[in-house]
């Protein structure tokens, strides 16, 4: 695992710099976790680094990094602080499929682009309560009613808002009243109306923020909405999603570190050696190589497809959804076996592993669901097949 996904004196060089910031995010991510805080101070670390601004493309101030070098980053800065990175991946990722879609008119992606390489922090707000998951069809509750002068007058609660606490303007996703379609609007967070409910206090993932956005009445100018999504498109393959299987294979090779510490540093007295050296124990590091070596490789493989661009890019989606599936059976499997060489001692609250092992459950939560991307792995066997009577 020591061996670098990085190609080039570039990538090691960033790489190496994340690395940094990741190693001093650690020891507070323990903290934060502890009292249930939220890490302004790393945030505003990365917004000074120039970190959040990668993603952007080059002719509106940014890096213009690729999905390969954002998934290698992305994946070195879990490994410091699995929040931490969740959180800004969805910022770092919702700006990169922007500017890469370019649906907006270019009058709003302008100075949202440039506005997102100076530093301030967005995010796309979808989930809601009443519907689960976007991706399964469920009817936006969230409402934009025209209101009579060109604009609109928003209302509605949006679930899972990462970033909450440190965001400078929001993409709210609402159903147009007047259309029945659905449609984007962005939205500083200062203003009128827009407020958010701190309803964040789960077991794992403590440091997202990621709380309630409520809109009461928020009057919006005509500008405001960036983009019409109209019945029945066609979606596009969004590879800025494998930040997430990024993210959890970074918490899985911080269970890996961790416990081969303690395996390397725990000798019984029933014992001439430390359990590193015990068959059962390596057993276990043996399967832990063995699942972390396929994953990553598949998860750099898919993510070396979007180096250059695609023709036809709809018809990755099944293998993207596939990464995710495979990196979160993964990261679940490897804590788990960690767990099992640490035994008891890796659930002690002073423990990192026990903060890994909570965190890693968020992953069966984030997009797609195992289940839809089983479903499209099946339905495209059927097109194969059938395609060839």
């Amino acid at each position: 695992m020591t061996t670098s996904f990085a190609r080039n004196d570039k990538e090691r060089e960033r790489l190496d710099f994340v690395g940094r910031l990741a190693d001093s995010f650690r020891q507070r991510a323990h903290e934060n976790d502890r009292e249930g805080a939220f890490g302004y101070e790393q945030f505003e670390e990365l917004r000074r680094s120039g970190y959040t601004g990668w993603t952007v493309p080059e002719a509106y101030g940014g890096f213009g990094i690729t999905p390969y070098e954002f998934v290698l980053y992305q994946e070195r800065l879990a490994q410091g602080d699995p929040a931490i990175a969740l959180a800004i991946g969805w910022h770092m990722g919702v700006t990169y499929d922007i500017a890469t879609k370019r649906t907006w008119d270019e009058k709003a992606l302008a100075p949202f682009l440039e506005a997102a390489a100076r530093g301030e922090l967005t995010n796309h707000a979808v989930s809601e309560k009443a519907t689960g998951s976007p991706s399964r069809g469920g009817k936006m509750q969230t409402t934009a009613d025209p209101d009579g002068n060109g604009g609109y007058i928003l209302n509605g609660r949006k679930t899972f808002t990462s970033l909450a606490p440190v965001l400078d303007t929001v993409i709210v996703a609402a159903t147009l009243t007047n259309e029945g379609t659905h449609a984007d609007f962005l939205i500083p967070m200062q203003t009128e109306g827009v407020s958010i409910d701190p309803v964040w206090d789960m077991m794992g993932m403590r440091g997202t923020g990621s709380h309630d956005l409520v809109l009461d009445h928020v009057r919006l100018p005509s500008e405001a909405l960036v983009k019409r999504s109209p019945q029945g498109e066609k979606g596009k393959a969004s590879p800025f999603l494998l930040h997430i299987p990024a993210c959890y294979l970074g918490i899985a090779l911080a269970a890996r570190s961790e416990a081969l510490a303690f395996a390397a540093g725990y000798q019984p007295n029933s014992l001439d050696k430390p359990i590193l050296y015990a068959p059962n124990i390596g057993q276990l590091i043996g399967e832990i190589e063995l699942e972390l070596t396929a994953a990553r490789h598949f998860l750099y493989g898919a993510a070396a497809r979007w180096d250059a661009p695609m023709e036809d890019d709809s018809r990755w989606i099944p293998e993207l959804g596939a990464v995710k599936v495979i990196a979160i059976r993964t990261a679940l499997s490897v804590v788990d076996k960690a767990l099992r060489i640490a035994g008891a001692h890796g659930l002690a609250a002073s423990h990192p592993l026990q903060r890994l092992y909570r965190d890693v459950r968020f992953g069966l939560s984030n997009p797609p669901m195992e289940d839809a991307v089983l479903r499209m792995l099946h339905q495209q066997a059927i097109r194969e097949t059938t395609d060839t009577e």
